[in-house]
């Protein structure tokens, strides 16, 4: 090597202006591995420097780099841009790295008459494979162009499918019968569909693609999904099926599998669902898939859902006044609904008593349990200021002049709280 050539003739120099002797030569050799551990340090540090000052302008948000547009759309973004050419400028740092890394390797083994001949057999294999990667780069180079221009289409394909589905999902685009919900999901599968295409494509177009390892490889891979992967592909098509029945969104306050709870995430393979008391529960979508679904938010959005619970009162008191109170009770309670109107159902006629049924509306299926709550206290307190008795559990018609199981009724001064009586 042209280096190498240098060192040698400055150290037969050195050899030689020292008087040629043994001691001259260890002499000159000792000065010329110093000299070459300098040089080649220098070297590698000019070249590290060199490269990553480039790498810095080229990654700084104000540099000069313009995004990749066809006319109005854009490809890539500035800062993608900027990432694929840091990429290159690390690729072609490392390689210089290497090399300059083997030559002063070849370098100093070369000072030495013993590990000369190594030197240049060390020179040669090296040139030998820089010559062939080369010509086996060139060669390639029309797979290599075929592999950029599918890539670079598919990736302009997905890139389109993203903007679609995001107006989709804003409702900036409207189809006929494609609801926004839909948009996610349907982007992902053909993403995924397009990735697919995509590899099928390349594949013919790789090193080593038609040899009997790389199949075998390809075969062993396919075998290891399709057996490891039922189960996730069970879940991954429950959740396709989920979306397109549209049993519920993100938000909703469901009923499924046991879990009852507001929908915070669907995910490819599982639904998370928090319940009232804020725990978060993960439920496979192929489980979602094989049970009901009960969605209390669909109609909530709309006129609302009704809540409903019983009380069973005496014969003894007339069904309008056991009406009035429930009604009474229903009205006294926030998030209960002005429209539809509250409405009681005589809903059985038992040996002791009569059930009736209170139904009121709510648009908050989030706050089913606090409303229950509330309304139930309404009942007691309503019913209780009336002198009604509520005769669950049963109570005989007739008494013996003993006391009605009637609770006091306190009404806490302003600012107060309630007290036990």
């Amino acid at each position: 090597m042209f280096t190498l050539t240098i060192i040698q003739t400055l150290q037969d120099w050195l050899h030689g202006w020292l008087g040629g002797t043994v001691q001259g030569r260890l002499i000159a050799n000792a000065i010329m591995v110093v000299v070459t551990i300098v040089l080649f340090w220098i070297i590698y540090r000019i070249v590290f420097r060199i490269f990553n000052r480039i790498s810095q302008r080229v990654l700084k948000e104000d540099s000069q780099l313009q995004p990749l547009r066809i006319q109005k759309q854009e490809i890539l973004s500035a800062q993608e841009v900027g990432r694929i050419l840091n990429v290159g400028v690390q690729i072609v740092s490392w390689i210089l790295r290497i090399y300059i890394l083997l030559l002063f390797l070849n370098t100093l083994l070369g000072l030495f008459e013993w590990s000369r001949d190594l030197s240049e057999s060390l020179a040669a294999r090296f040139g030998n494979a820089v010559v062939s990667v080369f010509t086996a780069f060139v060669h390639y180079i029309p797979n290599l162009m075929t592999i950029v221009v599918i890539v670079a289409v598919s990736y302009g394909i997905i890139k389109l499918l993203r903007l679609v589905f995001n107006g989709i999902q804003r409702q900036r685009i409207k189809i006929p019968g494609f609801y926004p919900e839909w948009s996610e999901t349907s982007y992902s599968l053909l993403r995924l569909l397009v990735i697919a295409l995509t590899a099928v494509a390349v594949f013919p177009y790789l090193p080593g693609s038609s040899s009997p390892a790389f199949q075998g490889v390809s075969i062993f891979v396919g075998v290891l999904v399709s057996l490891g992967s039922t189960s996730a592909v069970a879940n991954v098509v429950a959740g396709i099926v989920i979306t397109y029945t549209r049993a519920f969104r993100k938000n909703d306050w469901v009923s499924v599998a046991g879990a009852e709870g507001k929908v915070v995430e669907r995910t490819t393979f599982v639904t998370r669902i928090r319940t009232a008391k804020n725990v978060e529960i993960s439920v496979p979508n192929s489980a979602v898939m094989s049970d009901k679904v009960i969605n209390f938010s669909s109609q909530a959005r709309n006129v609302g859902i009704a809540l409903h619970t019983g009380v069973t009162i005496g014969y003894d008191v007339p069904w309008p006044k056991v009406q009035e109170l429930l009604l009474t009770a229903a009205r006294n309670t926030e998030q209960i609904e002005e429209e539809p109107a509250p409405f009681v159902l005589q809903t059985a006629l038992d040996d002791n008593y009569v059930a009736y049924e209170l139904n009121a509306f709510t648009k908050n299926a989030g706050l089913r349990p606090k409303i229950y709550s509330d309304l139930h206290a309404n009942i007691l307190d309503t019913f209780h200021a009336a002198g009604v008795e509520i005769t669950s559990p049963q109570y005989r018609a007739v008494r013996d002049g003993n006391t009605p199981a009637i609770a006091e009724v306190i009404t806490p001064e302003p600012g107060e709280e309630t007290k036990p009586a």
